[in-house]
Formats: structure tokens, C-alpha cells, sequence
């Protein structure tokens, strides 16, 4: 509650990495414009500041890969959440929006809930691929849930959380990929030309296990067609080992529809193919230990989104050992071929799955959420969700 009597007017968006604060930017903008008379600040990065939020923690002093990492940073995220609660306490803060992280985040979001401030959680916990346990919890400290898969929301509903399906935040970008031609024209490639794309990860990690690989398979195809173009699309500020293929950065979705195929890691951009009607070969390798641990706490017969989404193999997935560089030319040979049945049954499924994705314009429906949970100066709030509540929007 305000003190001295006046209603809070703070929204708070918590993020712990750059991928959340990229999605919390929008819906900071699209709110901004709704209601003018919030103030809008942060733990976040760029994004946020660009939408004109006040960040007060930056959080690239939060996020940590390996168990060594996230072990010393521990003590900075109850630091930051101390103060957080104490920052609830001060009766400043009318609505928390979480947006991913969710180690971190659930925490927060039982902070807010304790302190009578209600809780918006977009891009929820992946507690159909683990950790089912989270949904108790989960259902005790968010108010609204703003799911971006479509399964998300029965499984969420289900377990007593107000839940909306908001739709994927990469459907927002599919409008304005460029076509096949004009992604060819941007990259300098011949329109005729067979292109083969590699999309070896963001991190350092995860390049230096998936490259060797990757470009072994690349290798191959192109003594087999000495006219093959290879384009290796790189995260901005990320960088490749020495290669004689094009390094294309920042410009993933230009890559996937100037493709004819890609051979990709695992992950949110497996998405983007399908978003850009790219055929594509999932490869992945982990640390022997992580994948172990994962093999034990994941249940899912699929790494990939785009085969979690469709429920079924669209894309063939070749992980660990089996991601060699003879079986991945094998998996992509017959995806560069226009006339091949493998290649239409796939962009069959790849089309299914991003019109599952929904139509683009997440950030608005977040936002617009986000507005529902706090009461417009003069009105009565009349139905602001509390902990635990059981509504079944979806």
C-alpha cells in the first residue's frame, strides 16, 4: 500500500539477461504509450532504457552460464533481492512484471505477492520440459501469466493461474522479414544460388562444440557442389573461429530466408526458421555432465521448439555423438534439394508451427495486461487478482 495515502504509480520490470530484457522492451514502450501516468523502471539493459524506463539495476551484473558462475553470482541476487523488498516496502510499486529468469524471478514475485503488489509473469517458467513442481508455486505468487507457446496456457490454466496465450514475440518480426529475393539482394548472393546457412549458437560455449561439425558437413556438401554458398550467421559481438565462409552478424531471419537450408543449434532461433520458412537439420552438443543431468530431469522426446510446438518430429535432430559432420551433411543433403519430399513434408510442418505462434503483436497484449492489473487514477480497482487466483483465460 502507498504511503501517506497515495496510490503507487510504479511498474517494475524485472529481467536477468539480454534475451529478457530484448522482449520486456516493447511491452515497456506499448505501456508507456497506454498509460502515461506510470512510471516505469527497471532491472534491465538497453531495451528498456530505449523505451524510457528507469533502470535502477542493470542486468548484465546478473546473469551467469556454468554452475561456477552462477555460484558466485548468488550473492548479488539476494543483495538485489533485499532491496527490491525493501523498495516494496516503501509502498512505491503498483504492479512487478517478471519476464523470464525464472530462478530468480519466482523469488521476486513471492516478495511482491507477501507485500500485496500484484505480479505479471511473461514468458513463464519451461515447466513442461522441467521442474513440473514450479507450478504450486507459481500459482501461489502470479497474479496473470502472459504465455508466448500455445500449449502453455491449458497446462498453466489448469493449475489454478490466470493465464493468457499472448503469442511468440518473434511472430512480430515475420511481417517484416524480407523476401527470398530481396534477402538474397541484401546478402549479395545471386538469386539462383544454392545457399547452405550455419547457425553454430550465441555463445562461446556453445560455438566451440557445434562448429567443427557444422562446417565438416559444409565441407562435404560442397565437394559434392563446388557452387554451394555457405553463410555462418553470428550473434553481434560474437565471433567465429577462422573460417573462409561469410560470417553474416545480427541478421539471423535476412539468414534464414535467403537459406534454401540451415543446420542449427538448438533453441528460440529453430523458431525463426520456421517463421522464415527455412528447412533445417537441429544439431546440439553439451557438456557431457549437463546433458547426463539433462537426460535424468527432462522428460520431452524433442530439444527443438519447432518439434515441441508441432508435438512431432518435423526436424530431424542429431545430438551428442550423433551430431558428426557426415551425419548432418546426411540430415541437410536432401533440404537443399527444391524437388525432394523431405523438403515440402518439412515446410509443411514448419508452416504449421508458426501459425501456432500467433500473428505477431505480443508486446501490445502484454502490455495491455499489464495496464488491466492497475487501476487508472480515480477509478475503483475492482477485480485485481490476488495470490493464487484460478481464472482459465486462455
Amino acid at each position: 500500500m502507498a504511503t501517506g495515502g497515495a496510490p503507487a504509480r510504479e511498474v517494475l520490470f524485472v529481467t536477468g539477461e539480454a534475451s529478457g530484457d530484448l522482449h520486456a522492451g516493447p511491452v515497456a514502450a506499448a505501456l508507456a504509450a497506454l498509460r502515461p501516468d506510470l512510471r516505469l523502471v527497471a532491472v534491465g539493459g538497453d531495451a528498456l532504457r530505449a523505451a524510457g524506463a528507469e533502470v535502477v539495476v542493470d542486468c548484465a551484473t546478473l546473469s551467469a552460464m556454468g554452475f561456477v558462475e552462477v555460484v558466485e553470482a548468488i550473492p548479488r541476487h539476494w543483495r538485489l533481492l533485499t532491496a527490491l523488498e525493501r523498495r516494496f516496502a516503501a509502498g512505491r510499486t503498483a504492479l512487478v512484471v517478471c519476464v523470464d529468469y525464472p530462478g530468480f524471478n519466482l523469488r521476486v514475485a513471492a516478495a511482491a505477492r507477501r507485500a500485496g503488489i500484484p505480479v505479471l509473469y511473461y514468458i513463464t517458467p519451461q515447466v513442461w520440459a522441467w521442474r513440473r513442481s514450479r507450478l504450486a508455486t507459481m500459482a501461489r505468487v502470479i497474479s496473470k501469466a502472459a504465455v508466448i507457446l500455445p500449449f502453455e496456457a491449458p497446462l498453466l490454466a489448469e493449475a489454478g493461474i490466470d493465464t493468457t496465450f499472448v503469442g511468440h514475440p518473434l511472430a512480430e518480426h515475420a511481417s517484416s522479414l524480407p523476401t527470398r529475393t530481396a534477402a538474397r539482394t541484401a546478402l549479395g548472393l545471386a538469386p539462383g544460388a544454392r545457399v547452405l546457412a550455419l547457425f553454430p549458437g550465441s555463445r562461446s560455449g556453445e560455438i566451440a562444440r557445434h562448429w567443427a561439425p557444422m562446417r565438416e558437413a559444409a565441407e562435404r556438401l560442397q565437394r559434392e557442389d563446388p557452387a554451394l554458398e555457405v553463410l555462418v550467421a553470428a550473434a553481434p559481438g560474437r565471433q567465429v573461429p577462422a573460417t573462409e565462409y561469410r560470417v553474416v552478424a545480427g541478421a539471423s531471419g535476412t539468414v534464414y530466408r535467403a537459406a534454401d537450408a540451415a543446420i542449427s543449434k538448438s533453441g528460440t532461433n529453430t523458431l525463426e526458421a520456421a517463421l522464415a520458412g527455412c528447412p533445417l537439420v537441429v544439431g546440439y552438443r553439451a557438456h557431457p555432465v549437463s546433458f547426463a543431468l539433462a537426460k535424468r530431469l527432462v522428460t520431452l522426446p524433442h530439444v527443438s521448439l519447432v518439434n515441441i510446438v508441432a508435438g512431432r518430429a518435423v526436424v530431424p535432430e542429431l545430438l551428442q555423438d550423433a551430431m558428426t559432420g557426415e551425419r548432418l551433411a546426411a540430415a541437410v543433403r536432401p533440404l537443399l534439394d527444391a524437388a525432394a519430399p523431405a523438403r515440402r513434408a518439412q515446410l509443411e510442418g514448419l508452416a504449421a508451427v508458426a501459425a501456432s505462434l500467433g500473428e505477431g503483436g505480443a508486446a501490445g497484449r502484454v502490455a495491455a495486461l499489464a495496464a488491466s492489473l492497475v487501476p487508472v487514477p480515480g477509478m475503483v480497482a475492482s477485480n485485481v487478482p490476488g495470490a493464487g487466483t484460478a481464472g482459465r483465460s486462455a
